[in-house]
């Protein structure tokens, strides 16, 4: 039975994974124009499989492009700082090379105040003591460094008196950066603000 393609495959592959159709013409008798011999019919699933064949191969260069700009930055870095392996390299193209973004977030529940100010957030997964993390709504934005963490609680302390008066909602993040993997770039987070609406049901 043959293996035509109908979606994306994994690019692990040792073999060429492409079953092409060998296409054949009708064979007419040249007095009568019968049909001596049926040629290749056309089908869908012929043409899904040049159609997925196209799409995976395109899919293929794409891949082998991002690995070989991975290795032209790992080049360049060794020849900068010699032994570093493309430690501190980044291509933005989803794969990391050991280095991830930290995108641990929560969001503020209550700023109880005091000194120092302790934050009541919805959940304090990730976070550790001793990081600088982002404070931000979709007026201000600031900059503080956590002292202590309390699970059970879930609050956060941090080391200084907040500037501005974050609503409630607002985002306490260890970076608030939005990578494009289609472009390879990094861009500005949102606040990320949604809107509902009431629909009613008779």
């Amino acid at each position: 039975m043959r293996k035509l393609m109908n979606g994306e495959i994994e690019w692990n592959f040792k073999t060429n994974p492409y079953d092409r159709t060998q296409w054949h013409d009708d064979v007419t008798d040249p007095v009568t124009g019968e049909v001596i011999e049926d040629g290749t019919p056309y089908m869908s699933e012929y043409a899904n499989n040049f159609e997925w064949g196209i799409f995976n191969l395109y899919n293929g260069m794409v891949e082998m492009a991002r690995q070989m700009q991975r290795m032209q930055v790992q080049l360049e870095l060794d020849g900068r700082a010699p032994g570093n392996g493309g430690t501190f390299a980044d291509t933005l193209d989803g794969s990391t090379n050991k280095i991830t973004l930290d995108t641990t977030h929560t969001d503020i529940i209550e700023n109880k105040g005091g000194r120092p100010p302790v934050l009541r957030v919805a959940d304090t997964a990730g976070f550790k003591a001793f990081t600088q993390v982002t404070i931000f709504d979709d007026v201000s934005s600031e900059e503080v460094f956590i002292t202590a963490i309390n699970a059970d609680a879930k609050t956060i302390t941090v080391q200084t008196t907040l500037t501005h008066n974050f609503k409630k909602g607002a985002k306490v993040a260890r970076s608030n950066v939005a990578i494009d993997t289609t472009l390879a770039e990094m861009g500005v987070g949102d606040w990320q603000t949604y809107n509902v609406e009431l629909v009613e049901v008779v």
